[in-house]
């Protein structure tokens, strides 16, 4: 069974710790065991209760009415909500359940069945991605199983490439960007996600994958001169050094700029090498996509 910390239910749900804290004094949803130091551990179930309590409260429900509902009432609540985005959040909370129950049947269905409705393009910018980037912290703190996580990622990774092989552009670009992995980093979906982009922009795309040898990067990069590199870093090996990587970086392959996303570029305080640029949010990660001719 999974055990998850208040950060976790902060991170997954948008409801701030503190907030937490008080609707367990108050209300009747959240009973977490505590461990010998007294630090609060919470199910599976009261993650999954949290996350629908957060969501209507999100869309205009009390938190004193929805503790007084059964939960199928809150389900039933749940799916009549008429804001767009706020369907879109119930299905992103779906997989996050579907992946902590390890209900892999449920949670392709769900990933199929908006895509039958909203297409493979709509269903990686509106579902995908935003469940990544939820779910990107707990593969950084180990709170969820290893087979929970590649399992659900390979369920992912199919459909990525299924939208990668489909998207098309009218407008060709000049622009090529190689794509990689540093050695100690498996967590392929999110420049999966960063190739479907590219590619729907016109943008050409050289994929070296993941866990490459930074000898290998350069070695492609000097021979095919890309415009910029690009990485997306969630979580690596416990031996990884970023700061060393992109020191290293620099020393090897200043000549190319290297962007870099994720989790561990919005962590980061250091001071950043010359040849690279971090984009700490999806928004400007898509301002640097439109800005590529």
């Amino acid at each position: 069974m999974n055990a998850f910390t208040i950060k976790d239910l902060e991170n997954l749900s948008g409801i701030k710790a503190h907030t937490i804290r008080i609707w367990e004094q108050r209300y009747n949803f959240l009973k977490p065991d505590r461990t010998e130091t007294n630090i609060r551990k919470y199910s599976s179930e009261e993650l999954k209760a949290v996350l629908n309590i957060a969501l209507l409260n999100k869309y205009g429900y009390k938190i004193s009415h929805i503790d007084k509902m059964s939960p199928d009432e809150i389900r039933d609540r749940i799916v009549s909500l008429g804001n767009i985005q706020a369907q879109q959040e119930r299905i992103v909370n779906e997989l996050i359940q579907h992946m902590v129950d390890m209900n892999l049947e449920a949670f392709e269905q769900v990933l199929d069945e908006h895509i039958r409705a909203r297409t493979i393009d709509k269903t990686i910018t509106q579902i995908i991605f935003p469940f990544l980037e939820k779910i990107g912290i707990l593969w950084m703190t180990n709170h969820i199983n290893p087979a929970q996580e590649h399992l659900v990622t390979n369920i992912i990774r199919q459909k990525l490439i299924v939208g990668i092989e489909g998207a098309f552009s009218h407008i060709k670009s000049s622009q090529t960007g190689l794509l990689f992995l540093p050695e100690g980093e498996y967590h392929e979906v999110g420049l999966l996600y960063m190739y479907y982009l590219l590619k729907g922009r016109g943008i050409n795309v050289l994929y070296l994958g993941a866990n490459v040898p930074l000898k290998d990067v350069e070695f492609v990069a000097n021979l095919k001169k890309p415009d910029f590199l690009y990485t997306h870093l969630t979580s690596v090996a416990n031996n990884f050094n970023f700061e060393k990587f992109l020191n290293n970086y620099q020393l090897r392959c200043s000549a190319h700029t290297l962007v870099v996303s994720g989790l561990l570029a919005q962590q980061y305080k250091k001071k950043v090498p010359e040849s690279v640029r971090f984009k700490k949010s999806l928004s400007e990660v898509m301002e640097f996509i439109a800005a590529i001719k």
